[in-house]
């Protein structure tokens, strides 16, 4: 019967205690735990940016293909080589263009000999001709002879006519199937690097319906930054305005540019519409290559060693409006113990932090609660949180 007692007798201070340190330790209660939480004014750096999401693509590059069609004889670089431009890199088989070509040249040969059997014919025909014009002035052949002559030079000059015709055809024939020879030949158009392969040494390619790429040279000591911007904030951007970005690999390197072009036809991805916007960046280490991601930002203000204070901080100040460059809003300042409301003049402001142009000085104490002290009570019976046991 005694164990019941002795738990009364020493529970109830244990309770007691603990009551009184939940009291005292709740916000808002007595023992200075009223004072609002605070942040001092600091000096730094703060920018106003547009994020976005990246791709990098070389500034410069070529699809290469072939205008034949035939068996890939050889390829004559791997993907990664540098080749300059006109240096030789495939090969296709040139067995059927050179017979081609060669058919054309016998025909031709055989058409230039029978214009000079003709341009004779002809010679020989004038000269007739000249005889019986002599011979029917002194009346000496008839009427008839005169028009067989005379028509004799009109067929072999026809006959010329139509065999130049003829060669003319053949040698356009020719030259056609002399550039389909020199097409099995394929040379880089450009200096730059092999980035990509998309045929195989002995496969047969056919362009008959589109031209078949074989491999893509791109020249990567420029890279164009192709990024997605919303339509919220494609309105921010100006053309030359600084950009940066960082890759996956390289996350603390940041490169940077200027913004040189935006998209004016959108794509709409998800019902999010989204405009493309491009910069280009130097690549002189040659370690950014096609198809990286990169994290970019878009710089619409930024200022360096002013005084900032958080975002959450501020309040819109009554009337608004702007003033020394900037917007004027509320801010609660701690001076001596006690909260006093302040009118900041904004200038640059991030997502956190924003510049301080007037008002604020560094190391002042600004007020970030959301709700003024005066709005912390002690809790009620039977409401609220309760102090733990």
């Amino acid at each position: 019967m005694q164990r019941p007692v002795r738990f009364a007798i020493y529970s109830a201070p244990v309770i007691a205690v603990a009551l009184v340190a939940g009291w005292l330790l709740w916000p808002g209660s007595g023992g200075g735990a009223g004072v609002p939480p605070t942040v001092k004014v600091t000096v730094g750096d703060v920018e106003d940016t547009v994020s976005a999401v990246g791709v990098l693509q070389p500034l410069d590059y070529v699809d290469v293909g072939t205008q034949v069609s035939g068996q890939l004889q050889k390829l004559m670089v791997k993907s990664g080589d540098k080749v300059e431009k006109g240096q030789q890199v495939a090969q296709l088989d040139a067995t059927v263009y050179q017979a081609r070509v060669s058919a054309n040249e016998a025909q031709l040969m055989n058409l230039k000999a029978q214009l000079a059997d003709k341009e004779a014919a002809k010679v020989l025909a004038d000269q007739q001709l000249r005889r019986q014009r002599e011979l029917l002035q002194a009346r000496a052949t008839s009427q008839d002879a005169f028009d067989v002559a005379e028509a004799a030079v009109k067929s072999a000059g026809a006959q010329i006519d139509m065999i130049k015709a003829q060669i003319q055809q053949t040698e356009s024939t020719l030259k056609g199937d002399q550039a389909n020879l020199s097409y099995t030949s394929i040379y880089a158009p450009m200096t730059g690097t092999i980035v990509s392969i998309s045929a195989k040494q002995g496969q047969t390619l056919n362009a008959n319906q589109s031209a078949p790429i074989i491999l893509r040279i791109a020249d990567l000591d420029t890279m164009t930054v192709w990024t997605q911007v919303s339509e919220a904030d494609v309105n921010k951007l100006k053309i030359g305005m600084p950009a940066y970005f960082t890759t996956l690999g390289q996350p603390d390197r940041r490169r940077e540019g200027k913004l040189k072009q935006v998209m004016q036809t959108p794509q709409v991805v998800n019902n999010v519409v989204l405009y493309d916007s491009l910069f280009d960046v130097a690549n002189p280490d040659l370690d950014l290559l096609p198809q990286m991601s990169a994290q970019v930002f878009f710089v619409a203000g930024s200022a360096k060693k002013v005084p900032l204070v958080p975002v959450a901080a501020l309040r819109p100040a009554r009337g608004g409006g702007n003033e020394d460059g900037g917007k004027r809003y509320r801010v609660r300042v701690l001076e001596n113990g006690a909260v006093v409301e302040r009118t900041v003049v904004i200038g640059v402001m991030s997502r956190v932090m924003a510049e301080v142009k007037s008002g604020l000085k560094p190391g002042e104490d600004v007020v970030v609660s959301d709700a003024p002290p005066a709005a912390r009570t002690k809790p009620q019976a039977g409401g609220g949180r309760t102090p733990r046991l």
